[in-house]
């Protein structure tokens, strides 16, 4: 099971990846949303902001999103881990269930760039 700091590192390293994109990938992530990442093994909530092509990290705690952030994922910890190191395809996983992604219709359009 991945542990806080594996998963705090993926999302780092998904940020690295979002920031060096370009064209449609880089355009979907430029929005500038608060989002939120339930690690749903840990019990663990990353939040911050989509922003600028960047994910930025504000705070971890324990427990599901204390509040609705525009952009919603949850999914375990060696779900997150695999989807970034490129082992797992996060359409397939989200369209059988193994990852959550919850947002407003203009957003999930904008984001189907990166599925």
């Amino acid at each position: 099971m991945a542990t806080i700091k594996e998963c705090r590192s993926a999302l780092s390293r998904l940020s690295d990846n979002l920031a060096q994109a370009d064209g449609e990938v880089r355009g979907a992530a430029a929005l500038d949303r608060s989002l939120s990442c339930h690690i749903t093994d840990l019990d663990a909530t990353f939040t911050g902001r989509l922003e600028d092509g960047s994910i930025h990290v504000a705070d971890v705690h324990d427990g599901p999103p204390s509040e609705k952030a525009q952009i919603r994922l949850a999914m375990t910890g060696d779900d997150l881990v695999a989807m970034v190191a490129g082992e797992l395809n996060f359409a397939k996983a989200w369209a059988t269930g193994r990852v959550r992604l919850e947002a407003g219709v203009r957003d999930l359009l904008r984001l189907r760039s990166l599925l």
